[in-house]
């Protein structure tokens, strides 16, 4: 496991951003103040369709929201990670890998197959997020490759991996016994009623499920 992935607190329960699902931008800071406080402890700033500037803007309210309760990532963005004091970078799958500044920064990478895992290993990547393991209305055309992937993934790099893709709460326990150390979401906590009362579901699932894979893997 990388010394940068000591940044994170594992488990790690991460929330994905997207503003149109909370509405607006003012809506998804004030749900992922909510979050944190419900327990998610690493939120990765994903807002694709926004310009360099805007994205700075926003990586700027939710590190001030955030403060230091969770970990913050942006996706895709090194110059905006690093200009907005985030903790990291997050790179698609295709993405080349980034130069770490001089600080403790993390670099986290999705992925999709196995190949692409043991890639992001030999690159020095701190953790992967694997999926999507369910179907999931944020990736529409990928077929979800159920808790296959992260078992196979789990099995070769020596790297935390997050589930991602149709994760509940209900859900947890299974891809963890896969191997995940923890899980991202979307819908999960922005598509609820109460992001504070999501976040806490996931947060009791993933703690209870923890210490059984942990004995499980010694």
């Amino acid at each position: 496991m990388s010394q940068y992935s000591s940044a994170l607190t594992w488990p790690v329960v991460m929330l994905i951003t997207d503003r149109h699902l909370a509405r607006s931008e003012d809506g998804l800071v004030a749900a992922v103040g909510e979050a944190v406080a419900g327990g998610v402890n690493a939120v990765q700033l994903r807002e694709k369709d926004l310009s360099p500037a805007e994205l700075l803007s926003l990586a700027v309210r939710l590190r001030e929201v955030i403060a230091e309760r969770a970990v913050l990532v942006v996706n895709g963005s090194l110059e905006v990670a690093l200009t907005a004091g985030a903790d990291g970078v997050h790179l698609p799958e295709a993405a080349p890998m980034v130069e770490r500044p001089e600080r403790l920064f993390i670099v986290g990478r999705s992925v999709h197959s196995r190949e692409t895992a043991e890639q992001a290993w030999a690159e020095c990547s701190d953790y992967l997020i694997a999926g999507p393991v369910y179907e999931t209305t944020s990736h529409p055309g990928m077929a979800p490759t159920g808790t296959r992937l992260i078992e196979e993934i789990a099995g070769v790099v020596a790297l935390p991996v997050m589930a991602v893709g149709g994760i509940t709460a209900g859900r947890i326990e299974e891809v963890m016994r896969a191997g995940a150390s923890g899980v991202a979401v979307i819908s999960a906590v922005l598509g609820s009623r109460s992001p504070r009362d999501a976040a806490r579901e996931l947060r009791e699932a993933v703690d209870a499920a923890w210490p059984r894979v942990e004995f499980m893997r010694l």
